[in-house]
C-alpha cells in the first residue's frame, strides 16, 4: 500500500464532499494556469496582474467573502479556505500564495471596522482580481512591535496627510491599495489608526527587495514623502487601529500553519516519488530501512501539526480561539516545515541542491515562515504572557 497524500481529509471529521470538490476545482485551476508557469513567475520575481482576474473567476480570491461584494459565502466555512491554501502549494512555490492572496491580509481590517462607502469601493474590485491590496504594517524600525510603528498621518482639513517608510511589503510593487498603520495620536497602540492609501498618489514610491526565497512574490521597501490622503480613506475609528490588526493575526497566522503543512506534504510526496525510484545498492531507496523511517518521520510531524491546525480552525469558526494557541501553533507549523524540508533534502540528495525540484525551493522559503507573521520567539513570549503570566 503506497501513501495517500490527499487521504488525510477523508480521515477528518472537518471535511466533507464539498471540500473533496473544491480540492478537485483548485487542483485543476494550478494545474492548467499555474504549473506551466511557476518557473517564469520565479524568474520574473512577481506574478502577472491577469492571474489575479484568473483566480477571480475560479471562485478562489472571493471564498468566504460576502456575497455583496462579490464573494462567495453560502455554503462555506473556515476549512473551505484551508484547502485552497492546500490546493495552491501544489506549485511548491510559497511567493504564489503569498502574493495572489494577499488580500487576505489587506481586506479583512476595511470588512471588520471600514465604513460601508469604503467596503463597497474598495472590496469589489479587488475580490474581481481588478485590483491589488497589501497590508503596510512593518517599518524599518521593527516589525513585530506594531505599538512603536512611526510612520505619521497629520490631519489637515478633510485629508491625513502622511509620512513615513514601511518595509517587506508583500505585493508592494504591484499593489493599488495598502491597508497601512500610521500614527495619528501619541505614543503606544492607543495613538495607531489604519488608512487606506491609493499607490498612486503623488508622494508614493517603492523599491523592489530581493529575497532568499518566494521569488514570484514582490517584495517592497514603501516611501510616503507627506501623500495626502481623503479622511474618507479611515478605516475604522481615529486612533482605534490597533484592533483592526490585532484581529487579523489569528487567521493570518493560522493560514501560515496550514501553508506550512500543504508545502511539508509537497515535500515529503517529492522524497517519496524519488525514494521509489531512485536505486541504491541494487534496491529502491524506499527499500532501506533508514529512509523508511525517514519518510514516517516526515509523515509523523504533518499529521500531528495537521491536527492541531484543524483543531484551532474550528475553534476560530467557533469563537473559541485564543490568541496563545495560533502564535503556539506557528511555531509547531514553522519548526516542522523546517526539519521536514530538510529530512526531504537529505532524501533527494545532490537532486534537492539543484534549481528545478520543489524541495530546493521548499527549503529556501522555510525562513520566512518562521520569521513572518511573527517571529519564533515574539510567538512563544506572547503565548507564555497570556497562559502564564499576570
Amino acid at each position: 500500500m503506497t501513501y495517500d497524500f490527499d487521504a488525510w481529509r477523508a480521515r477528518s471529521p472537518y471535511y466533507d464532499e464539498t471540500h473533496d470538490a473544491l480540492a478537485d476545482s483548485v487542483h485543476a485551476f494550478v494545474t492548467r494556469e499555474i504549473e506551466p508557469h511557476i518557473d517564469r513567475w520565479e524568474a520574473d520575481r512577481e506574478l502577472p496582474r491577469a492571474l489575479h482576474k484568473k483566480a477571480a473567476e475560479a471562485g478562489i480570491l472571493g471564498l468566504n467573502y460576502p456575497e455583496e461584494f462579490g464573494g462567495h459565502s453560502e455554503g462555506f466555512d473556515i476549512f473551505h479556505g484551508m484547502v485552497v491554501t492546500d490546493g495552491l502549494a501544489q506549485a511548491g512555490a510559497g511567493g504564489l500564495g503569498a502574493s495572489l492572496m494577499t488580500h487576505g491580509i489587506g481586506l479583512p481590517p476595511i470588512l471588520a471596522i471600514g465604513s460601508d462607502e469604503l467596503k463597497q469601493r474598495i472590496a469589489p474590485p479587488v475580490l474581481a482580481g481588478d485590483k491589488i491590496i497589501a497590508l503596510g504594517i512593518t517599518e524599518p524600525s521593527g516589525g513585530s512591535d506594531v505599538a512603536n510603528l512611526k510612520t505619521r498621518a497629520v490631519r489637515d482639513g478633510g485629508d491625513y496627510i502622511v509620512s513615513g517608510q514601511k518595509m517587506f511589503i508583500t505585493s508592494g510593487m504591484r499593489c493599488d491599495y495598502m491597508t497601512t498603520a500610521v500614527r495619528t495620536g501619541g505614543e503606544g497602540a492607543g495613538g495607531i489608526s489604519l488608512l487606506l492609501i491609493e499607490m498612486d498618489r503623488e508622494g508614493v514610491s517603492r523599491t523592489p527587495l530581493e529575497k532568499m526565497g518566494w521569488h514570484c512574490s514582490d517584495t517592497a521597501a514603501i516611501y510616503l514623502e507627506d501623500v495626502r490622503v481623503p479622511a474618507a480613506n479611515l478605516i475604522g475609528e481615529e486612533n482605534g487601529g490597533f484592533i483592526g490588526i490585532m484581529r487579523n493575526f489569528n487567521r493570518e497566522r493560522l493560514g501560515m500553519a496550514m501553508s506550512c503543512c500543504a508545502f511539508a506534504r509537497v515535500c515529503l510526496k517529492e522524497a517519496a516519488d524519488w525514494a521509489r525510484e531512485r536505486q541504491t545498492f541494487g534496491k529502491p531507496l524506499a527499500g532501506h530501512q533508514v529512509i523508511r523511517v525517514k519518510l514516517a518521520d516526515m509523515a509523523r510531524r504533518i499529521g500531528a501539526t495537521q491536527a492541531w491546525v484543524d483543531q484551532c480552525a474550528w475553534a476560530e469558526s467557533h469563537g473559541k480561539g485564543q490568541p496563545a494557541d495560533f502564535a503556539m501553533l506557528k511555531v509547531q507549523a514553522t519548526e516542522m516545515l523546517e526539519r521536514v524540508a530538510r529530512d526531504a533534502a537529505q532524501v533527494l540528495g545532490g537532486a534537492s541542491y539543484l534549481t528545478g525540484s520543489k524541495v530546493e525551493r521548499i527549503y529556501r522559503e522555510v525562513r520566512v515562515n518562521a520569521i513572518g507573521g511573527g517571529s519564533e520567539e515574539i510567538m512563544l513570549d506572547l503565548a507564555g504572557r497570556q497562559l502564564f503570566g499576570r
